[in-house]
């Protein structure tokens, strides 16, 4: 286990695993922790220096933290791939993860040899409204844990482990409120500035998207990222069925080569 101050004084943890080039870092989502890449961190170290990262008010890592942004988590990232003294990375990130890395890829100009989006969008171009993002936000001030216990059981496809379903759900209602209902309004208001900073990355880019729900390929595509499919998962596809998952993003790693 290592730790690296962010740029806002906050303490940010990590862990590195395996030898090889280029780097994996994997950033989770919201709410989540570096735990959920539990079935990616062995397989991949085989091959790949490895690294999983606490986001600031998530897992191990620090709260204190006046607002939750997308910059902000970015900036963890980016002070772990410094620390860890990484200078070849592929950036992977579930779900607002893919947002983050998109932040971080922004202050890591030339050592990032690709950006891979885990479920982080399945269509591009239709920012939400203050009044859309207004009405998602509203119920989950009023029940936190009983709104985030919905959303996430609502992830899944029916064919999914029921026992998994029913931890992600309560792991993640247990996050801290303040911190979740702040990175939530952040993250769900972030297509547009996504679509600004994508604009300004020249790196390569993939999208690992599951079946259970469409996804527009070619609202992605209009932005530089191929898309590939997985079979009969949710949007937690790397805790759902590793094996599917990690031979897609070792073959998206390898053509970013």
């Amino acid at each position: 286990m290592s730790s690296v101050v962010s740029p806002d004084g906050i303490p940010i943890r990590y862990t590195v695993d395996g030898t090889g080039s280029p780097a994996i870092v994997l950033v989770h989502g919201w709410s989540c922790d570096r735990s959920y890449w539990r079935g990616q961190i062995a397989p991949l170290a085989a091959r790949h220096r490895v690294v999983a990262v606490d986001l600031a008010g998530h897992g191990e890592s620090s709260t204190g933290r006046r607002s939750w942004t997308m910059p902000a988590f970015g900036a963890d990232v980016a002070a772990v791939v410094d620390d860890a003294g990484l200078e070849d990375v592929v950036l992977v990130g579930h779900s607002m993860g893919g947002d983050v890395i998109l932040e971080a890829a922004l202050l890591l100009e030339g050592r990032v040899r690709g950006l891979v989006w885990v479920d982080t969008y399945r269509s591009l171009d239709e920012p939400a409204t203050p009044e859309g993002i207004e009405a998602f936000i509203a119920p989950f001030r009023r029940d936190f844990v009983g709104e985030v216990l919905q959303l996430v059981r609502g992830f899944f496809p029916a064919t999914a482990d029921g026992d998994l379903i029913e931890w992600i759900a309560a792991d993640m209602a247990a996050a801290p409120p303040d911190v979740a209902l702040d990175a939530l309004r952040h993250a769900i208001s972030n297509e547009g500035p996504a679509i600004d900073v994508l604009a300004r990355l020249d790196a390569p880019r993939a999208a690992i998207n599951p079946d259970y729900r469409p996804t527009d390929v070619a609202s992605l595509a209009r932005h530089g990222f191929r898309t590939v499919m997985l079979d009969g998962v949710g949007h937690f596809s790397m805790l759902e069925d590793p094996v599917q998952f990690n031979r897609a993003l070792e073959d998206v790693v390898a053509s970013f080569a």
